[in-house]
C-alpha cells in the first residue's frame, strides 16, 4: 500500500495571565522648627523612598480536561477494503519537569493488524512535551518505522525566539532551523490543546502547526452537536472541521472532520480524513 506522503503529513496535524503593578513613589518634605537662640538652619532634602519592586505574578497552570494516566484506544478502518485495519493509542504518559518549567509527555501510537502488517509493516510514534502553563510544544518528535525503512524527526522549539530546530535522523543525520509563528504547535500538541478550549457552534479557530520542517495553518471550525458510535456507546460531540494550508496558502488537505465529546472529559471521539488512496477513520474504542 503507497500513501501519499503530504496526505500524511497533513494526517498528522489535527490543532499568561498578565499582572500590571503599579509602583508606589513615597516621598517627604520636612522643616525642622526655629527657635530665638538657634540659628536657622537650612532644612536638609528628604531622601526619595527606593523605587519598590513588584513581585513577580505567580504562574498558573492551564486548566485541561485531561490528567496523567489517561489512555485512549482507538480502532482504525480504510475505506471498505478492511474492518480494522489498525490501531492506534493516546496516552498523556506523566507530568513531569521539562526545559525550565513543567510538561505533560503525550505519546501517540500507530500500527497495521498483524494481518495487515504481513503485507506492509508500519509503526509511527509520536510525542510532545505540552508545557503546562502555556500549553506550548517544548519539544515534539515522530519515529517511524516502514517497511524496515526507520526514520527519526524532532522539533525542539524555542517559543519566546519564535524559532525551532529541526532534526532528521536517518542513516545520516540533517538539521535545519526555523522561524515559526507566534502560538505555534506540533501536529500532537495541536490536538490536546484543541481539547482545552471553549468549544460552541460557529467558533472559528487558528493555530500554526509544525510538520516536520514546514509550517501549516490550520483554521478549525466548531459545527453543531452530533451523536457519535463509539465503543463507549454513543456520545454528543461537536463535529470540527479544519481546513489546514501550507506557506503559500495552498490547500493541503481535504474531507477532514474530527469529533470532540461535550463533556468534561472533551474526548477526541473520531477522526475521518479523505486521503488519495480512500477514507480514513479513527474511531475511540475504549477510554481509561
Amino acid at each position: 500500500m503507497r500513501i501519499n506522503c503530504r496526505a500524511r503529513r497533513v494526517c498528522a496535524a489535527i490543532v499568561s495571565i498578565a499582572v500590571l503593578c503599579g509602583v508606589t513613589m513615597i516621598s517627604a518634605d520636612q522643616k525642622p522648627r526655629a527657635t530665638k537662640i538657634a540659628p536657622r538652619r537650612t532644612p536638609a532634602k528628604a531622601k526619595s523612598a527606593p523605587p519598590v519592586t513588584p513581585a513577580p505574578a505567580p504562574r498558573v497552570e492551564r486548566a485541561v480536561p485531561f490528567r496523567p494516566g489517561e489512555t485512549l484506544s482507538y480502532d482504525i478502518s480504510w475505506s471498505t477494503a478492511f474492518m480494522t485495519a489498525g490501531t492506534a493509542t493516546l496516552s498523556v504518559r506523566d507530568k513531569r519537569a521539562s526545559y525550565g518549567s513543567s510538561a505533560y509527555y503525550i505519546v501517540g501510537e500507530g500500527r497495521p493488524t498483524p494481518g495487515l502488517a504481513k503485507i506492509y509493516s508500519l509503526y509511527y510514534k509520536a510525542d510532545t512535551l505540552l508545557d503546562s502553563y502555556t500549553l506550548l510544544p517544548q519539544r515534539g518528535s515522530v519515529y517511524s518505522d516502514e517497511n524496515g525503512r526507520k526514520r527519526m524527526k524532532i522539533l525542539r522549539f524555542n517559543q519566546e525566539s519564535k524559532t525551532a530546530q529541526f532534526e532528521m535522523q536517518t542513516k545520516t543525520l540533517m538539521k535545519k532551523d526555523l522561524v515559526v509563528p507566534v502560538g505555534a504547535q506540533d501536529a500532537l500538541s495541536a490536538l490536546f490543546v484543541l481539547r482545552a478550549m471553549t468549544l460552541k457552534p460557529g467558533t472559528r479557530i487558528s493555530m500554526p502547526v509544525c510538520i516536520s520542517d514546514a509550517v501549516f495553518q490550520v483554521t478549525a471550525t466548531v459545527g453543531s452537536r452530533e451523536n457519535v458510535e463509539t465503543g463507549l456507546g454513543t456520545r454528543a460531540a461537536y463535529r470540527i472541521t479544519p481546513v489546514v494550508t501550507d506557506a503559500n496558502g495552498n490547500p493541503a488537505g481535504r474531507g477532514m472532520a474530527l469529533w470532540i465529546s461535550d463533556d468534561v472529559q472533551r474526548l477526541p471521539l473520531k477522526l475521518q480524513t479523505e486521503l488519495a488512496v480512500g477514507s480514513f477513520n479513527l474511531v475511540l474504542r475504549e477510554a481509561k
